[in-house]
């Protein structure tokens, strides 16, 4: 019998659902059955599989040492002996950090180890601020995600409630993310808004845009204002009202106007000529809105980041 203890970023998660994270080996039928058979109690009694573990309930597991050995994947945060964030703003709930073009963000074929999110763990890791230890279920996360060639500002949650709020109101739209882009010519009218529906394809990963509903399409909707034109090159700053992968940079080509650098959507001659080989796009301010009660998050009610620098704006726009 091994027993854990609920502490607060366990609180609040569903029995059954707790045990998917704390127990990975159980597979989620089996931990059905031994909550039904009462060989997974809470406070030494029968607890329903839709039970709201409170923090200092005790779990008692009868089961085998099978379901109990580690993990087959190596914990590659403590390889990162100096992690590397640019950090915009940390408190006791959250970070935002300022990623930059080329980095991953989570593991994926061609990196494992040098990723923002490994960045991130190593650092709360060293600081003692994340003991994985006497944690049963929880890690520090990202809430948001950008392409490894798009830099930009990507929000981390120190706790699970920080986390379970960001993601609602990333869900509910109570977040206003702004871009910086440049893009070849000059968008008519100069201000804006795109409306269309995008298809992933899979094995090309990247997305088809449609001007009507289509199936498995999903409406995208984007906002954009000229701000600067110079040498046949626009800077331009999009607000997303959707998340849709790949949307400004898909949205811009068919507008007849692909950004500088991009590669899956651009013009390779002007990308070559240029010497670009990462799309110039940067997620350079993000303002908290919270129209709704944003619980311990409150205090970040109408607050706005903007990234120190973005690189490409120098560059082209000085």
């Amino acid at each position: 019998m091994r027993e854990l203890t609920i502490h607060k970023n366990d609180a609040d998660q569903r029995l059954d659902r707790f045990l998917l994270k704390a127990v990975p080996l159980l597979p989620a039928s089996l931990a059905q059955k031994y909550i039904r058979l009462k060989r997974i109690k809470v406070n030494g009694a029968r607890a329903e599989r839709d039970y709201r573990l409170r923090e200092g309930d005790r779990l008692q597991l009868y089961l085998n040492d099978e379901f109990f050995e580690a993990p087959s994947e190596e914990n590659v945060y403590l390889t990162i002996a100096n992690p590397k964030l640019h950090i915009l703003y940390e408190d006791e709930n959250i970070l935002l950090l300022d990623k930059p073009a080329g980095l991953v963000v989570h593991a994926d074929e061609g990196e494992k180890v040098n990723t923002l999110v490994n960045h991130l763990l190593a650092y709360l890791y060293q600081k003692h601020e994340w003991k994985p230890r006497e944690e049963n279920a929880f890690t520090p996360a990202l809430c948001n995600r950008i392409d490894r060639n798009t830099g930009g500002i990507v929000i981390a949650a120190k706790n699970a409630e920080a986390l379970r709020i960001l993601n609602e109101k990333i869900r509910e739209r109570e977040l206003s993310k702004f871009y910086l882009c440049i893009c070849l010519g000059c968008p008519e009218p100069p201000k804006g808004r795109i409306e269309c529906f995008l298809r992933k394809d899979s094995k090309t990963n990247t997305v088809r845009v449609y001007h009507h509903p289509v199936p498995d399409g999903r409406s995208a909707v984007t906002l954009y204002e000229t701000l600067e034109t110079r040498d046949r090159l626009s800077l331009v700053e999009v607000e997303l009202l959707t998340g849709r992968t790949h949307q400004i940079r898909a949205s811009f080509a068919d507008m007849g106007h692909p950004l500088l650098g991009d590669g899956k959507y651009g013009v390779g001659s002007v990308n070559r000529r240029c010497g670009e080989t990462q799309q110039a796009l940067y997620s350079y301010r993000l303002r908290f809105d919270f129209p709704t009660d944003a619980g311990i998050l409150n205090y970040l009610r109408g607050r706005e980041f903007i990234a120190d620098e973005v690189p490409f704006r120098r560059k082209y726009f000085g």
